[in-house]
């Protein structure tokens, strides 16, 4: 089968069909959906019952597994945590975020899967950052050129969330240890497609280095209400077996929290990306 992509709005987003993620890939369906996801940013795929296994499988095809440090995963499968509201406090899911950029080589990408979704609520959006970038006037983006910003774990991931036991408390404080605070280029260049995008999000950028205090403040409040404009995003409505794979390098996401007191049950693989530059 030849594989197929609709595309969902300007800015980003694309479904795709006739592959079955179950199966390993050929040459040609890897090439065509790592290309669908350099120019669409963001790939949804209806009915794919897969389990952790083959999820993990057709990640590694795009890079190297991450294991999150703080989520629970799947116990035979470690790379692919596990989001289950019925267990772990998921709420920083519910703000605009780019996957673990507080790490030197923050993710490429993660391929989600939805395996519990609630019979309303529950969406997902995705803003692209290369939209964003591209919609500052020529001063700003002058302004932006060059400078840093500083994004912590501890942000998304407070001790009074997150180390409520002795061992939870021991996971985050050996976290902490290893991913102290760090810097990344508030506006990113993708290695591959060389797109300059926004990368700042509200999940883990805490200041731009090179401005006094009041001026990061109010440079990051516009830049977070500016990278996720209704026109630079695009919203899901999950039904079950449906799987998500985004450019990390490139987006931010939300995961809407809309729909207690049901149960919301997804599992991710991270794939591992590059020093942002």
């Amino acid at each position: 089968m030849s594989i197929d992509i609709i595309p969902l709005s300007p800015a980003l987003g694309a479904e795709i069909s006739g592959v079955d993620l179950s199966r390993d890939l050929t040459g040609d369906q890897r090439a065509a959906i790592e290309q669908a996801l350099l120019t669409h940013q963001v790939l949804f795929f209806r009915n794919q019952p897969i389990t952790p296994r083959q999820q993990a499988r057709f990640a590694a095809n795009f890079g190297d597994l991450h294991i999150h440090p703080i989520y629970p995963n799947v116990p035979e499968q470690p790379e692919v945590l596990i989001l289950d509201t019925a267990v772990t406090d998921v709420r920083d899911n519910a703000i605009w975020h780019t996957d673990v950029t507080f790490l030197p080589t923050p993710a490429l990408g993660a391929v989600l899967s939805a395996k519990q979704v609630p019979t309303y609520g529950g969406d997902t959006l995705w803003a692209s950052g290369i939209a964003a970038f591209e919609a500052l006037s020529g001063p700003m983006k002058a302004l932006l050129d060059g400078l840093t910003a500083t994004h912590d774990f501890t942000r998304s991931f407070p001790l009074e969330r997150f180390g409520n036991t002795p061992a939870d408390l021991a996971r985050w404080e050996e976290t902490r240890r290893k991913n102290p605070p760090l810097s990344h280029p508030v506006i990113r260049t993708h290695p591959v497609s060389g797109h300059k995008a926004l990368f700042i999000n509200e999940g883990f950028t805490t200041r731009i280095n090179e401005l006094e205090a009041a001026e990061s403040e109010a440079i990051l409040k516009l830049l977070f209400a500016h990278g996720t404009r209704p026109e630079f995003t695009l919203r899901w409505r999950w039904q079950a077996d449906d799987v998500a794979m985004w450019d990390n390098r490139v987006t931010q996401h939300y995961a809407v929290d809309d729909y207690r007191p049901q149960r919301r049950v997804m599992h991710r693989a991270t794939m591992l990306g590059d020093v942002p530059f």
